[in-house]
């Protein structure tokens, strides 16, 4: 039987940055990763200011730059309902993290891979491929799982659940989430040749029945993504769905926006269910879990990879500066995790309610809202939680009957 300090399953960015800092600090990790070759999964490209600090302080921002990492430093929210003259008046510099110099942007692939080279660059052993994954908690943690035909198994000190929404590990320890309902899909879609598009702007607004997002990664590249409603959910799906999207974004009221519409489509056209998922205790004894495999925010804010760079980072510094690990260890975490998806929720349903809810009775209610920020600009800062980290914006924007009064 195999021995190691910490069995990560998932190699993932949060598995492999959590897994490198820990290994840089002199501890043994074995990481175990189900996919031989990652591949493209239409998400988990855009990182906030406050997420690009996370990956600064796990010390992976040189390598992501060197390999593509792409800033954007301007927002713009063109909307069917103002003029783009007026949009523009209303648009904000994406520098507002303290030595950030803006959002990042990069090919999730490319990010997965730049964190595993990482990660064995520190020492992780590394195993891919690997099915069948068994974990036993408590006092004697050991994970048992099979490679190349051979089973195999490895006792540790601890186990980390960093294996996504379908976490295993989560389902093994007898951890369930809590989960919001599905009322609205994000479809998303890589594009290339869209260099007409300024690539330090993002844009974000309604038009017509979606909710857009234009994330671009330089050289003409673009993410694009689209919040619908559920009842349409083949709208984008099968061979014209790749199509049928990209007609959506010549939009008269967002410039260059023909670009895009004209781009070439270079990945899947695929979408996911857009809700919030949360485990208010992310752990059982021997084990503890991060990332999706712990909660996770609806996707229309854009904030995975974020919370899952905070996530490593903290589970990172407690394991290294607790020389014993129970339960009780994770509590700090847990507690500030808890509070952060409760913000990011609330958040999340601002900006649904603001962009992806569809109909008349939804216009009505997001044109009086519009009106009353109009009125009184302090009632959108609850937005600035995805930029600048949900810790950063005053306890009150996220009060019982804040946005309550805002959509009434």
């Amino acid at each position: 039987m195999d021995s190691a300090d910490i069995v990560i399953v998932g190699g993932g960015i949060g598995g492999c940055s959590l897994g490198a800092k820990l290994a840089s600090s002199g501890l043994s990790v074995l990481i175990l990763e189900r996919e031989t070759e990652f591949h493209d999964r239409v998400r988990g490209e855009w990182m906030a200011p406050w997420g690009v600090n996370e990956l600064m302080r796990l010390d992976l921002y040189d390598a992501v730059m060197a390999n593509g990492g792409h800033h954007i430093t301007r927002h713009i929210a063109y909307d069917e309902l103002i003029t783009a003259e007026e949009a523009e008046l209303q648009s904000f510099a994406l520098n507002i993290y303290e030595g950030v110099k803006g959002a990042l942007t990069i090919e999730h692939v490319i990010l997965q891979n730049t964190a595993m080279t990482h990660a064995l660059e520190s020492g992780c052993i590394i195993k891919r491929g690997v099915s069948k994954v068994e974990v036993t908690h408590g006092s004697d943690p050991r994970v048992k799982y099979v490679l190349d035909g051979e089973s195999l198994e490895c006792k540790c000190r601890l186990i980390v659940g960093a294996d996504g929404r379908t976490s295993t590990v989560r389902r093994q320890v007898g951890l369930k989430l809590e989960e919001d309902p599905v009322d609205h899909l994000i479809v998303g879609l890589l594009i290339d040749n869209a260099q007409d598009w300024p690539e330090d702007l993002q844009s974000i607004g309604k038009v017509g029945d979606i909710n857009y997002l234009i994330f671009p990664q330089g050289n003409g590249k673009i993410r694009l993504y689209a919040d619908y409603d559920l009842a349409g959910r083949n709208r984008f799906s099968g061979a014209s769905g790749a199509a049928n999207m990209l007609s959506l974004f010549d939009m008269a009221c967002v410039p260059n926006s023909r670009a895009i519409a004209n781009a070439t489509p270079i990945g899947p056209c695929r979408s996911n269910p857009s809700q919030d998922a949360w485990l208010d205790n992310p752990w059982a004894e021997g084990v503890v879990l991060m990332g999706d495999a712990a909660g996770y925010n609806d996707p229309i804010l854009g904030q995975g990879l974020s919370v899952t760079l905070r996530d490593a980072r903290m589970v990172a510094e407690i394991l290294i500066q607790e020389s014993q690990w129970r339960s009780n260890t994770f509590l700090p975490y847990g507690e500030e995790r808890k509070e952060r998806l409760r913000r990011l929720r609330l958040t999340a349903q601002y900006s649904t309610s603001m962009n992806a809810r569809f109909g008349d009775e939804a216009e009505a209610t997001r044109a009086r809202a519009r009106q009353r920020i109009q009125e009184n600009p302090e009632l959108q800062m609850i937005l600035l939680a995805a930029f600048l980290g949900p810790e950063a914006i005053d306890a009150k924007f996220f009060e019982n009957g804040f946005q309550e009064a805002l959509f009434a």
